[in-house]
């Protein structure tokens, strides 16, 4: 690739385009993430020669010793225990009180659950799995068909990286240095918006093809009754949220907090026994033992990538083909779901994050609402072949064949994509919390 001098960069050779092509490669032959990424690394690092072979391994224990990163496991815990305790149940009871009563009441209330176990767990999956196994009979139940079900599902479940405390909102404020606490904020109303646009587009495909068949009445004191059984659940996102937002806790201990506040619970009412403690590790652990590798070899080749000048490379490359800031940011939008649609979050975050925030600079955008635009962007790829995480969750649990689900879910991809359009181009929607 040669960027003009007049753009002030330089000319990107193969030392740098073949190793990203390998990666490409390998990504295509189902290498695991992490490898492909740390022999990027390493290859690009032997052929330019731009740091010592010597210092990868301090890079990779650099960038996991970050107080952020404790966060992860937490939130995943809780979420876990959450679930173990049935407190998930409660919560989803909440939701079909508070919104059973309005057309397509069992279909809302099922998103509204999703977004609630999403201010707790900041997992896509985890959401996908622990919602779709209580409600997905229930909605068949009720006229939804198979598939359509599982994808209302997969969609709602989509908020998880979207709402806050979301997993992704920490490892890209880690990566490009912002507070995880300000896009928790910023990122309050963006998500909120995604879990409207599935709530109404799962309304207007109710209409359409008559899914529901029975409407119940709002009765204030059965909400009440459902509240009240449901205390303790709430609890958990009001010491996350109330903590981070008051000032009293970082998010890290917000979720140390929550995790002895949700086994406590448990071990109180007698859900929870010392004993279910190891396997909740376990299951907690394996989710976190994908998510921390990836970001450890992600970031020294993130560092290499920056070293070579590829940022900058890149901005001159689209300058060189239009420098209008409504192409650009649709450029990215494209970059961003194409690369959700083929890639897993964590490594899209730590590798186009550096990379395309300088681009988003240069049209005048705001660092904190390039981070909400893309996280959301990236969001669409979880219910996307062919990786489509939430697809696949869905699918495993339910045995629905993953494109009969990826085709009911097409309505809400486009409703998604408009809010992201939304977001992109009214930055005020991000940003207006923070002011």
């Amino acid at each position: 690739m040669y960027i003009p001098e007049a753009f002030g960069a330089t000319e990107l050779g193969w030392e740098i385009l073949g190793p990203l092509l390998l990666m490409a490669l390998l990504f295509a032959l189902a290498v695991p993430v992490w490898a492909s990424l740390g022999l990027t690394a390493v290859i690009i690092l032997w052929l330019t020669g731009a740091l010592p072979l010597g210092l990868i391994g301090e890079s990779v224990f650099h960038g996991l010793d970050a107080f952020a990163l404790i966060a992860i496991p937490l939130f995943v815990l809780t979420g876990d225990v959450l679930v173990r305790t049935g407190l998930s149940v409660k919560l989803l009871n909440i939701a079909e009180a508070t919104m059973g009563s309005v057309r397509s009441g069992l279909g809302t209330s099922t998103v509204l659950g999703c977004g609630f176990f999403a201010c707790i767990s900041g997992s896509d999956a985890a959401g996908a799995a622990a919602v779709g196994r209580i409600t997905i009979s229930r909605l068949i139940d009720s006229g939804y068909s198979p598939a359509y079900a599982c994808a209302l599902v997969a969609s709602g479940a989509c908020t998880g990286i979207l709402i806050p405390p979301s997993i992704a909102y920490i490892i890209i404020g880690m990566v490009l240095g912002i507070s995880t606490s300000t896009l928790f904020l910023a990122a309050a109303v963006p998500g909120v918006l995604i879990m409207a646009s599935i709530m109404i587009t799962n309304a207007i495909m109710n209409r359409i093809n008559g899914y529901e068949h029975a409407r119940r009445r709002f009765v204030f004191r059965e909400w009440l009754a459902a509240v009240w059984d449901g205390r303790y659940a709430l609890l958990i996102p009001i010491i996350i949220f109330g903590g981070i937002y008051s000032g009293i806790f970082t998010p890290t201990e917000a979720a140390a907090v929550a995790v002895v506040t949700t086994i406590a619970v448990g071990l109180f009412q007698g859900t929870f026994r010392l004993r279910d403690f190891p396997g909740t590790l376990e299951g907690s652990a394996k989710v976190c033992g994908v998510i921390v590798p990836i970001i450890a070899v992600a970031l020294p080749l993130a560092q290499v990538l920056a070293i070579n000048d590829v940022p900058q490379s890149l901005i001159a490359s689209v300058n060189a083909l239009t420098e209008n800031p409504t192409l650009i940011i649709l450029m990215m939008l494209g970059v961003f779901i194409l690369a959700g649609c083929v890639m897993e979050t964590t490594p899209n975050i730590v590798i186009l994050a550096p990379i395309m925030l300088p681009l988003a600079q240069s049209i005048g955008m705001n660092d904190i609402h390039f981070c909400i635009f893309m996280i959301t962007s990236l969001g669409i790829g979880f219910i996307t072949p062919p990786l489509g995480l939430n697809l696949f969750v869905i699918s495993g649990i339910t045995g629905q064949p993953v494109l009969s689900i990826a085709a009911k879910a097409v309505p809400f991809v486009l409703a998604m994509l408009a809010v992201v359009l939304l977001l992109a181009f009214v930055p005020e929607l991000s940003l207006f919390l923070l002011r």
